[in-house]
């Protein structure tokens, strides 16, 4: 009993604060208040003897805990009185602080006194504006939520499409779907049906499981929506089908092609045209889809027979001997120009446009509007760049090897071979970077026939329809990564996330930061324009914005934050320790962490100095290069803390990140993990030539409740004098670190890599002792710095995106919460080594804190700027000797560094002011909490000896702060430190405010009035309702727009064919695909824009249908599959729009052709020999002759027979 009353005495009082001392004889406290450093009596040659060096601390360290005069930013500061009224000014402090500290009400906790560095009002390191709406983009609504990355896996959205009911999204298991109606209704929570990521959805509604979907294309003829899957296989799915719980199953599928889908379209006549790798386009043409979708479920095998069978493959008719006309690149895009009739297929640097009727290839351009008469060999750089490294590691003659010098002599060549071909690997790279700026990244087309295309450096092009570059537009640095258009206007997503609005014009008339990543996905429908991120969260931005109505918005939901406002509370604990490439037992790890995570949620490690030396810091700095990372001895600290945590039971580890000897890992308990995730990593090097990471920091990022908190653990530049150093360390680490899913390497050197690298290795071991040897370290250094260097800038390039730097903020300057943690390395200055142990022999901590490098640059503004720190009450944490226990155990060697507090946690949350309260505009607020716990009653009796009588009442008391170092633990020369952080996050409940928003949306008046407006339609007046066509007739149609005010889009299109009958009236009308036009039937342009008061021409005319390159595979002419000569009848739909207005108006036009004769019908061989394509020889695009099959009818008849039917 006598010896834990003893142990509780001693932690205790190891615990108190420290008040000014009764000084030794030999005390330096007056010069240390007067003097900024370097006027001290030298001791050199002098042997002394320290407090420190019992291992017992003296009665006189009892009662600093209960005040510190610290620096003015704690507390104002009182000047010592002398030593006869120390006692009676200790009662008088400690009764004050006692009784201001400790509120029994609140538990006893308080937070701890800080530090705040100045320069934290300003520039990059400025607080983040927040709000419950934010101030600078529309409101919107929030369909799908951001959900975390982990709750996705399998099931990530990558495409949208929308119509006018319903919004589709095509995701890594299938498609779902969104009733629009039911937009604004609340989420289904989790304990509906909906899993983890997605309870706070709109209501939706799955498929069964498919193989990942690419594409979605929406066929408003058929009423069906088409998707492309990586499987290489088309689906449909119907239209405002009814939907219920379960999954809803695909209608009409076949294999397309043997790899993924990365395009599709519907061109003006109804075929489908779908794009795939090698630069395969195929054509299923609508007259084979119409048939296999009339036939029974039943008959689905068949129907997927008809229509593969049905294909053609432009490839390979534009290729002759080997020679294609077309690039050999993926097929990224295709867009059908409904204006022209024609279609344009876009790669990454190049286009082909065809003849949408008749199938032709019309013309091939490269990116910057030249023609192109190609003869496509694929990957010939790729190939060249093979045989450069190929050359690298041949391997020698026998007669060269013979006349060789040595071994080493040759391992040395090897890795300079190496580096050499990485920095030319690196060279190539930058330049292929420069080209990679002009890749074609969207394509669209405008309401005035304009074709747009985005490009990867920002840069918006426009076209004209037959191919010509007009004029370009670079209204932002990001890559551009999608376009959608209604009416007049055109909007705009970049990898940055931002949404930009033009007009046709190409001004600019408005952007906002969408998503926190990039948007890759625009539609248009319901009203809104709907945004996909690559996290797969889904926005609606109303068409209308910016405008009045976002003002009216932004200002109801604000007013009505409280209903939507939840509150949470986390604990974390960060941690962090030089371990000096040593390892830790069990026991020193229970005491830093394992002691302290029974109330923690999060937990944060950083180590620094994990393994070290110049092969190690060389062969980690190729491995970062060539995109790997980490290590053994990184693993071996993980798995150790682990256990410790209970990982597996408790604890789950998330993430970590490893940079030579900085390792960084995280963990989240598992009741905290729905709320957690979104990892993202980070490394940036601070050592020689900024490559080398034996200095620099790593950092993790990590969403928890929708609120973004960073972690960075340092390790900046060494020795006393090197603080410039160290402030210039933090700076090029806050500015350039770049979070992202995992390291962003050099794709183009992929292929290299495992030679490189093999390489390497190999000759590394046994080249390093001999150069280490004839050169010395500074040259292995150097060829590890060249060879590392390369990577920096080529990730930096590729994380960019092409932005930069000068035009946005830092990844960590945008987080709610960012905390810096690790050995920074700032020292104690105008102190010598026995002044300093004499201050920590008598705890007086405060003193030495007047000379901590750190506070002074922080306080000037130069390092950490606006970052926090509590008050140290912990003794220095370097530099020790290795396995000696206690304060005595300060490295006593020849060197005699002087103690110093390297090892630092500090943060920065969502306070401008200290007075800020959690909320929206202020949603993270963290705090260091100080517990009031009981003394043991030998202490009380202690303290009474020290004639404190007037602070009886509340001795039994005393202050614990949660960031302190582990005394006790001897396994390197720092001891490791710990920061236990009390986190309010006040958070959205996205659920309730998107119906909250609905309902503002539905019964606010002046956003019904403002809503209105955006109905209007222009009057416009059509020639006629009746148009009779004889063969290769042409009639002009003329649509007048009498608004007087407005510009009116038109778009025609066929709702429907029919044949007449033999009593002159016509059959079922049936609409194409697409609601395309017959074959027949051409019609120019199909859309436009009529400016006020202006009349539009467009000419209706009548096409031959059996022109001899109207051929499919079958041989089959293709008009036999849907047309005889029969008169035929169409009704174009003429659908006119405002400017920007979610309503239409329609007129209606019949078109009947009246056969004047039956035409010719032409044998297949003879028409497919006498083809030909543009600029080629008479027989450079002949078809092959094929058999005759006969009619779609016919077909289906031998399918089954074939079959047994």
């Amino acid at each position: 009993m006598a010896e834990r009353l003893a142990e509780e005495e001693k932690e205790a009082l190891a615990a108190l604060a420290n008040a000014p001392p009764r000084r030794k004889s030999h005390s330096y406290s007056h010069q240390l208040r007067t003097n900024t450093g370097g006027h001290y009596p030298k001791r050199h040659h002098q042997i002394r003897n320290h407090s420190l060096d019992d291992d017992c601390i003296p009665r006189a360290a009892g009662i600093d805990n209960f005040y510190d005069s610290s620096d003015d930013e704690f507390y104002p500061y009182a000047t010592a009185g002398n030593s006869s009224s120390s006692a009676e000014a200790d009662s008088q402090r400690l009764d004050r602080r006692l009784s201001t500290s400790f509120d029994a009400s609140d538990d006893g906790r308080q937070p701890l006194p800080e530090f705040v560095a100045s320069g934290g009002d300003s520039g990059i390191f400025k607080v983040p504006v927040r709000a419950g709406v934010h101030p600078a983009r529309p409101p919107c609504l929030e369909l799908r939520p951001h959900p975390l990355r982990e709750t996705q896996v399998g099931k990530f959205l990558r495409t949208i499409a929308c119509t006018e009911s319903q919004l589709w999204g095509g995701q890594e298991s299938g498609v779902r779907v969104w009733n629009l109606v039911d937009a604004y209704e609340p989420g289904i929570g989790i304990g509906g049906r909906a899993r983890r990521g997605d309870e706070d959805c709109a209501p939706f509604y799955e498929s069964g499981n498919t193989a990942p979907t690419l594409c979605l294309f929406v066929d408003n003829g058929s009423k069906l929506v088409w998707s492309g899957h990586k499987d290489g296989k088309i689906r449909s799915w119907k239209m405002d089908q009814p939907l219920d719980d379960t999954t809803f199953k695909e209608g009409l599928s076949w294999q397309a092609h043997r790899g993924p889908i990365l395009s599709m379209a519907i061109t003006s006549h109804g075929d489908l045209w779908t794009g795939s790798e090698g630069g395969i386009i195929k054509i299923w043409p609508w007259e084979a889809i119409e048939k296999s979708l009339s036939l029974s479920p039943e008959e689905r095998h068949m129907a997927a027979l008809l229509v593969e069978r049905s294909a053609i493959d432009l490839k390979s008719q534009v290729t002759v001997n080997g020679a294609c006309s077309i690039s050999s690149s993926d097929v990224k895009f295709l867009l059908s120009d409904h204006v022209r009739a024609k279609v344009w297929a876009a790669s990454s640097f190049s286009f082909s446009l065809w003849d949408a009727r008749t199938r032709e290839l019309l013309k091939v351009y490269n990116t910057e509007g030249q023609i192109e008469n190609r003869v496509d060999v694929s990957s010939i750089q790729d190939q060249a760049v093979e045989d450069e490294m190929n050359v690298k590691f041949v391997s020698k003659s026998k007669k060269e090897k013979s006349q060789g010098s040595s071994f080493l002599q040759r391992s040395r060549n090897a890795i300079m071979g190496a580096a050499d071909a990485v920095r030319r690997v690196a060279t190539k790279g930058a330049g292929a970077f420069v080209e990679d700026a002009k890749r074609t990244e969207a394509l669209m087309i405008t309401a005035d026939g304009m074709i747009w295309t985005g490009c990867s450096n920002g840069l918006l092009v426009q076209w004209d329809g037959n191919g010509n570059r007009l004029q370009d537009f670079h209204h932002h640095p990001s890559a551009v990564q999608c376009f959608c258009t209604l009416g007049t206007r055109i909007w705009v997503g970049y990898m940055s996330g931002m949404v930009q609005v033009l007009d046709l014009e190409g001004t600019l008339i408005s952007g906002w930061i969408s998503h926190n990543s990039p948007a890759i996905k625009l539609v248009v429908g319901g009203g809104y324009v709907f945004s996909l991120a690559t996290h797969g969260g889904i926005r609606g931005w109303n068409i209308s914005s910016p405008g009045p109505l976002d003002g009216i918005l932004r200002s109801e939901l604000a007013g009505k934050d409280l209903t939507y406002t939840r509150q949470e509370n986390v604990k974390l604990l960060v941690g962090t320790w030089n371990v000096g490439q040593g390892r830790a037992s069990h026991d020193a790890l229970v005491s830093w962490l394992g002691s302290m995570v029974s109330d923690v949620s999060i937990v944060v490690v950083g180590l620094q100095e994990v393994e070290m030396g110049a092969g190690f810091l060389a062969m980690s700095a190729a491995k970062e290069t060539v995109g790997l990372e980490g290590s053994s001895v990184g693993q071996w600290w993980q798995d150790t803390i682990g256990k410790t945590l209970d990982e597996g039971s408790t604890f789950e580890r998330v993430g970590s990140r490893q940079l030579a000897g900085l390792l960084i890992a995280i963990w989240v308990r598992k009741t905290l993990r729905t709320h957690a995730g979104d990892l993202d990593v980070a490394a940036v090097a601070c050592g020689l030539g900024r490559a080398i990471g034996n200095k620099g920091g790593v950092g993790l990022r990590l969403r928890v409740y929708d609120r973004i908190m960073c972690f960075v653990n340092c390790h900046l530049a060494a020795h006393l004098e090197a603080v410039n150093r160290r402030n210039a360390d933090f700076d090029h680490i806050f500015r350039t670190m770049v979070f992202s899913r995992s390291s962003n390497l050099l794709n183009a050197a992929a292929g290299m890599v495992p030679y490189l690298f093999l390489s390497f290795s190999l000759a590394f071991c046994t080249y390093l002792f001999w150069l280490l040897y004839s050169s010395g370290l500074p040259l292995v250094l150097s060829i590890t710095a060249g060879v590392a260097g390369a990577a920096p800038i080529l990730r930096s390039t590729s994380q960019s995106g092409g932005i930069n730097p000068e035009d946005t903020r830092p990844d960590l300057a945008e987080a709610d919460m960012v905390i810096f943690l690790g050995d920074f390395n700032y020292r104690l200055f105008g102190i010598s080594y026995d002044e300093a142990r004499d201050f920590v022999s008598q705890r007086s901590f405060d003193w030495l804190r007047e000379k901590d490098q750190l506070r002074a640059e922080m306080k000037a503004g130069k390092v950490f700027q606006g970052m926090h720190e509590a008050l140290i009450r912990f003794p220095p944490t370097y530099k020790f000797e290795r396995g000696k226990a206690g304060l005595g155990g300060y490295d006593s060697g020849e060197k005699k560094r002087i103690p110093a507090w390297c090892d630092r946690i500090l943060y920065r949350d969502n306070r401008s002011t200290s007075t800020s309260k959690c909320s929206l505009e202020c949603p993270v607020v963290c705090s260091i909490l100080q517990y009031a716990s009981f003394l043991p009653f030998s202490l009380i009796v202690h303290l009474q000896g020290l004639r404190l009588e007037g602070a009886y009442s509340l001795t039994s008391y005393h202050l614990l702060g949660r960031y302190e170092a582990c005394m006790d633990v001897t396994e390197s020369d720092h001891k490791p430190v710990r920061c236990k952080l009390n986190i309010e996050i006040a958070r959205v409940d996205r659920s309730v405010r998107r119906e909250e928003f609905g309902n503002i949306m539905k019964c606010n008046d002046k956003i019904k009035s403002v809503l209105q407006e955006l109905c209007y339609v222009p009057e416009t007046v059509v020639s006629t309702n009746g148009i009779t066509l004889q063969n290769q007739d042409t009639t002009v149609l003329r649509i007048t727009n009498k608004s007087g005010a407005d510009h009116a889009v038109f778009q025609i299109l066929c709702e429907g064919q029919s044949t007449v009958q033999e009593d002159e009236q016509p059959s079922e009308y049936r609409a194409r695909g697409g609601l395309g036009f017959p074959r027949w039937l051409e019609v120019s342009p199909a859309a436009g824009i009529i400016k006020a008061d202006q009349v539009v021409e467009v000419s209706v005319r009548h096409e031959e249908s059996h022109a001899q390159e109207e051929f499919v595979d079958g041989g089959v002419p293709q008009s036999w599959w849907s047309e005889d000569t029969r008169d035929k009848e169409v009704i174009l739909l003429v659908v006119v729009r405002g400017s920007c207005s979610i309503e239409t108006r329609s007129h209606r036009v019949v078109v009947r052709h009246c056969f004047s004769a039956k035409p010719m019908r032409v044998d297949s061989k003879n028409s497919a020999s006498g083809r030909k394509n543009p600029g080629s020889s008479s027989s450079s695009h002949q078809r092959p002759a094929l058999r005759h099959t006969g009619s779609a009818s016919d077909m289906v008849d031998e399918l089954r027979s074939l079959r047994g039917l």
